[in-house]
């Protein structure tokens, strides 16, 4: 549960930086992801983007919630944790489901890194304070 609160909070911000960012022909990033249903509508791509990071952030607490009570750990799994989504959604999963060339670095792949690591630092951050506030420890049942 507090996996899934963190990955919403890590990805309302990485979401932020998505709509923001247009490294490709004035398009924002948030469009692109609304492109997964052959949609242009950045509320879709919002959608989308919040159910994945959900999933992510549940990931989170399952995998790595035990080590992430403490702040700076929690940052530095989040970080890490931020890079393997990158890698695996942003360059690979992304692009195939798109019809584009997978592990590529562009404008785009850059850009979605910075994004990635927001959302880890993010999730991180939230997932330690939440632990913190509530005084427990968490693992696979806090996740």
């Amino acid at each position: 549960m507090w996996g899934a609160v963190a990955g919403l909070v890590g990805g309302t911000g990485f979401g932020i930086w998505m709509s923001l960012s247009r490294p490709m022909m004035d398009t924002a990033m948030i469009t692109m992801v609304a492109g997964l249903l052959g949609s242009t509508n950045p509320f879709v791509g919002w959608l989308i983007h919040l159910a994945i990071a959900l999933f992510a952030g549940t990931g989170f607490g399952v995998l790595l919630g035990q080590f992430a009570q403490r702040l700076a750990p929690a940052l530095v799994l989040g970080l890490a944790y931020g890079a393997v989504w990158w890698a695996v959604g942003a360059l690979w999963i992304m692009p195939a489901n798109m019809g584009m060339p997978v592990f590529e670095w562009n404008d785009v792949t850059g850009s979605s890194l910075g994004g990635h690591l927001v959302f880890g630092l993010l999730a991180g951050a939230a997932f330690s304070c939440i632990a913190q506030m509530t005084g427990k420890r968490t693992g696979t049942a806090g996740g």
